[in-house]
């Protein structure tokens, strides 16, 4: 069993991660590490974890742990991913895991030097749903892929949330943009070769709120908006000379409609649905990183996967500042 430490008590490691984690086959929690110690006690009793550090650096200093799960704040990524390798702990860090695709580096060499696993917490890429969905674009299921439509959207103008405080790293395109991107990137195998971008920031908060994006693939274009004010909705078409795949609630499955594909011909009187019951992505995400840091064969989210996924957000940031189309 890979035994991990988390490192805070963030919501999202309470409600989805940690639970996965402990109901996977080949991994277990057995630490949570706070600043404050009662607030680690507290979860680790939660999740029947059997230790409880009052500091992340007494954690990774632990021979009780081998990996550390991160959902810290984003401008915290970095720091701790490397700290947590320095200590020879595999990584498995909350998206985004930097806000600049050059800072990557840094953790490509960290990982190198200390011969550690760390991994960007890309859930869906994990989910059946997206494995069946680039097995229908491989074998020509809708013919030729021309478009991909995408939106993510959700009301949040809490001024604690992280998402919208920009010290903290907060904003729409690191929070969800992310998702269209490594979804197209995941389902077709090809990266963007140029950016054109609308983005508008909340005058308050600062933090960008709404981004329609205009993405050239090359053999077809991706356009997609989110916005982190607006009604929540999920969506990612596929249109195709033959057809095409729409994905219901494509990134948070199940919880935002049915977590099914349905694939249309070209006439749209024809249609064939699949339904995946409980995919548990998060779960199958934690058990492809065990098997991973334990070095067997696995397709996890690498590093090399997560700088191109970060080029395009900062092309899209680019773009939003410009007029016409922004290189990736």
């Amino acid at each position: 069993m890979l035994r991990f430490g988390i490192i805070s008590t963030a919501k999202i490691g309470r409600e989805a991660v940690v639970p996965a984690i402990q109901d996977a086959e080949n991994c277990v929690v057995s630490a949570v590490a706070s600043r404050d110690l009662a607030r680690a006690r507290e979860m680790a009793d939660r999740f029947s974890a059997p230790h409880a550090f009052g500091s992340y650096e007494e954690m990774l200093a632990s021979d009780k742990i081998d990996a550390v799960y991160i959902p810290l704040p984003t401008s915290q990524h970095i720091e701790w991913a490397i700290k947590a390798a320095d200590a020879g702990k595999h990584v498995l860090c909350e998206k985004p895991i930097a806000l600049k695709a050059a800072e990557i580096d840094k953790l490509i060499a960290a990982r190198d030097r200390n011969k550690v696993l760390i991994s960007e917490a890309f859930m869906v890429t994990y989910a059946p749903v997206w494995r069946k969905v680039r097995s229908l674009i491989t074998e020509g299921a809708i013919g030729k892929l021309r478009h991909v439509q995408g939106v993510f959207t959700y009301f949040n103008r809490d001024p604690g949330n992280m998402r919208n405080i920009p010290e903290l790293g907060g904003g729409g395109l690191p929070d969800i943009g992310v998702y269209p991107t490594i979804s197209t990137r995941l389902s077709t195998g090809k990266e963007p070769l140029r950016i054109q971008a609308v983005t508008e920031r909340d005058p308050e908060f600062g933090t960008d709120i709404y981004s329609s994006v205009k993405a050239d693939f090359g053999d077809f274009e991706l356009s997609f908006y989110i916005s982190t004010q607006m009604a929540n909705r999920q969506l990612m078409v596929f249109h195709g000379t033959e057809g095409f795949i729409e994905v219901k609630s494509p990134f948070n499955a199940d919880r935002w409609g049915p977590e099914e594909i349905e694939l249309s011909n070209r006439g749209h009187n024809q249609s064939t649905i699949f339904r995946f019951q409980d995919s548990r992505q998060y779960r199958k995400q934690a058990e492809a990183f065990a098997r991973a840091a334990k070095g067997e064969q696995e397709e996890i989210v690498t590093l090399e996967n997560s700088k191109l996924n970060q080029k395009v957000i900062d092309a899209i940031y680019r773009a939003s500042e410009k007029d016409g189309w922004e290189p990736v």
